[in-house]
């Protein structure tokens, strides 16, 4: 029911189209901004441990800058229109935006410069965005009583988005004040609570309304995506305490937890596709069954870290296939997709013709980007696991060039819709 519940009257929901839009056009900057900082510094990637420099700001761009404001900018859109209540204050949407892009911006800035000041500017901006758009979406949600699939994977993916920011803020004061026992140990839960907690839970939930959406298909299975999502929720409670007290047999726990959830959910999804009325779902398809795939690989990678096989090479391979594997390739493939969707729905008015969403979605720049970033991919990975500068900025080099068709596409969509709503205001 998920999927009639979103397109039975959404169109009377949506907010306008500079909201959404403007996180989605941050988003696409960033994905850029993170490809020119590897291409410049690739040969700091490779053994790359963690700690201040331009690698851990090119991991924030995505993590931050990517990740987080397309979930911002698809919660305000989305779930208006599911939930059928509107978001609290519009105004309190736009401040999201104006709190957290400068944040990015000033904290990536500290990371990659070393500059304490700046990390904690834009850690407490950062802060207050994430606070800020976590009371929206929690308002929103507090009373819905249906659609149990979606709410339970929200609001797992909320809880963690603040303690993220707790973690955050604690590893920025940590560099000044020595505050923190364990440094590592945090930034490993960190790691963990952001990219699995609160972006894999929120892609996870999503899905459940997205995939349906895309693949004209039959919903899914409501029960058994609840229990993965709790299932799921029990393995990150487990890893996130093994990592800030530093037991290895209770990491090991969690992440089979985890696993065994993520399984579960894949099960779901894949009925779902296999019911699909659409055959040809096209390049955001291959992004997002890569998403899918690298998504407990990168497990595999963490727990061989943990382990301590080869920590120089599994290490680094573990945090880009976390962040540039599952959920860059995920959040791309999404994102093609949902944006000319909502265009095209804020084309719809009176006396005036629609614009396709087939013509918002040229092939030709969204075919280079899924090229190039399969590259960027299997190329960094590479690197990483031969511990050569020179594969990892050929892959970030492949990245860039993707990077660059994706913006094209995002560029020729704003003009069309620019130009369809400047030919509605002259008639």
């Amino acid at each position: 029911m998920i999927f009639g519940d979103f397109m039975m009257g959404a169109r009377s929901r949506l907010l306008g189209p500079s909201i959404p839009f403007r996180f989605f056009g941050a988003a696409v900057f960033f994905q850029f901004a993170a490809w020119v900082l590897i291409v410049v510094y690739a040969d700091e990637m490779p053994g790359f441990q963690g700690g201040p420099g331009e690698m851990l700001a090119a991991l924030h761009l995505v993590t931050l800058g990517v990740a987080v404001m397309t979930a911002m900018g698809a919660a305000f859109q989305i779930l208006p229109a599911v939930t059928k209540r509107p978001l609290r204050s519009v105004v309190a949407c736009k401040a999201t935006f104006w709190l957290f892009f400068p944040g990015v911006l000033a904290l990536t800035h500290g990371m990659g410069h070393q500059q304490l000041w700046a990390m904690e500017i834009g850690g407490g901006l950062v802060a207050c965005g994430i606070l800020l758009f976590a009371g929206l979406v929690a308002d929103n949600l507090r009373q819905v009583g249906d659609m149990k699939v979606v709410t339970d994977h929200l609001w797992v993916a909320l809880t963690c988005l603040l303690l993220l920011a707790v973690f955050g803020l604690s590893l920025v004061a940590d560099f000044d004040y020595g505050i923190l026992p364990d440094h590592l140990g945090v930034a490993l839960a960190h790691a963990v609570v952001a990219a699995y907690g609160f972006m894999g839970m929120l892609a996870l939930g999503f899905s459940f309304i997205l995939i349906p959406l895309f693949g004209l298909s039959a919903p899914a299975d409501e029960r058994n995506g609840r229990r993965a999502a709790w299932v799921i929720t029990g393995g990150l409670s487990l890893t996130v305490v093994a990592l800030l007290v530093g037991n290895s047999p209770l990491l090991f726990a969690g992440a089979a937890l985890g696993v065994a959830g993520l399984g579960l959910h894949l099960r779901v999804m894949a009925k779902v596709m296999k019911s699909r009325m659409r055959e040809a779902l096209g390049d955001s398809f291959v992004l997002i069954r890569l998403g899918w795939v690298l998504l407990p690989v990168s497990v595999g990678f963490g727990l061989t870290a943990a382990a301590g096989v080869a920590v120089d090479r599994t290490g680094p391979l573990f945090g880009f296939i976390l962040v540039f594997g599952w959920l860059l390739s995920f959040l791309m493939g999404v994102l093609q997709r949902i944006m000319p969707f909502l265009a095209s729905m804020h084309t719809v008015r009176p006396g005036a013709k629609p614009i396709l969403v087939s013509s918002l979605t040229p092939a030709r720049p969204l075919r280079v980007h899924m090229i190039g970033h399969l590259g960027a991919v299997l190329l960094v990975a590479v690197g990483l696991a031969c511990d050569s500068g020179l594969a990892v900025r050929l892959g970030a080099f492949s990245g860039l060039i993707g990077s660059l068709g994706f913006a094209t596409f995002f560029a020729n969509m704003i003009w069309k819709l620019w130009r369809h709503h400047t030919k509605g205001r002259k008639c």
